[in-house]
């Protein structure tokens, strides 16, 4: 008989430690009166930022009389900013999300995501709040802030905004030995993404979480830019202890600049020869319609779930990764 292996590869411990974790966040919203919402996992449109990849699936079921493509969801920002648009208020989702990306001891391609929207809010009262639910999870120290800029210039003395730096960096990347991960043809967003990785996350977050500020406005595809420094945006990513938990936004709120950041990305897909991605018109219908000013994040609980328990490969809090599934 072949030998299957069936068993999960989370501990019961861990499984009433994940429980016990989300009835925390139920109660945390509660607590402030953000609505819990469901949305689909399958969608007529996917995503074209060029750095996910969406899973499809066919269906041609009864009722469905052409067989149609849909894609699941890497995130359900979109459906929920629809809800926004409609009149929603706060709302809060807890969900499974798909992205067709590698798998290692932090990565599934499947995985529980929590996000929220806070209408009225900007990116730094989100941070606060995001600051108070990771210290109620973790019992951890209060979170510290850096930005993107600065991070860059304190980890490799050198300026991420500026052409020179770009240059610079590129240099220190094949110094370093790094030469089979990046080409010619790269852009400078591959290049820092590289960095970020390689220098930047491993030292920052190591005794308390850290909130990383001002993204450039190139990695910033649904957030605001900044009116004191167009070359910055207001996105943040949170890291602690070498995971990156979280990431959010000041949202973009225009549907017209939002369509040209998605055909942008679709020129960028086509130059790396990646699939375009049809654009997401129910979105951007509903951002035509009008959202009301916000703030959101999406925070990965399965890696909130491995600090908190102290793991150190995902499929130790999962019941059945990728490869059990």
């Amino acid at each position: 008989m072949t030998d299957v292996r069936w068993q999960p590869t989370a501990s019961w411990n861990v499984l009433h430690n994940r429980a016990d974790m989300l009835r925390r966040i139920r109660t945390f919203f509660a607590e402030r009166d953000v609505l819990e919402v469901d949305t689909p996992l399958l969608s007529h449109a996917g995503v074209t930022d060029v750095h996910l990849q969406n899973v499809t699936a066919q269906l041609q079921g009864p009722g469905m009389p052409i067989p149609t493509t849909f894609y699941l969801q890497t995130s359900p920002e979109y459906a929920m900013k629809r809800l926004l648009a409609a009149g929603s208020g706060s709302i809060y989702q807890i969900c499974k999300v798909v992205r067709d990306d590698e798998i290692s001891v932090r990565h599934n391609p499947e995985f529980t995501m929590l996000e929220w929207y806070r209408p009225g809010f900007s990116d730094a009262d989100l941070m606060a709040e995001t600051d108070v639910l990771v210290r109620d999870i973790l019992g951890c120290a209060e979170a510290e802030y850096v930005t993107y800029q600065d991070a860059f210039q304190r980890e490799l003395n050198i300026d991420p905004l500026t052409s020179a730096g770009i240059a610079e960096l590129k240099q220190r990347l094949l110094h370093d030995g790094y030469g089979s991960a990046i080409d010619e043809s790269d852009s400078a967003d591959t290049l820092l993404q590289l960095a970020m990785s390689m220098y930047v996350e491993p030292n920052i977050g190591q005794e308390r979480p850290c909130f990383v500020t001002h993204f450039p406005a190139s990695q910033a595809a649904l957030a605001k830019l900044s009116t004191d420094d167009p070359r910055v945006s207001h996105r943040f990513e949170l890291f602690y202890q070498g995971l990156e938990l979280a990431n959010g936004f000041w949202e973009l709120t225009d549907a017209k600049q939002q369509r040209q950041r998605f055909e942008q990305d679709n020129r960028e897909r086509k130059a790396l020869g990646l699939q375009e991605q049809p654009v997401d018109e129910r979105f951007l219908a509903a951002l035509d319609a009008g959202i009301p000013e916000c703030a959101g994040i999406a925070v990965g609980l399965d890696r909130l779930l491995m600090l908190r328990v102290g793991a150190q490969d995902i499929s130790q809090v999962l019941s059945f990764p990728i490869e059990r599934a």
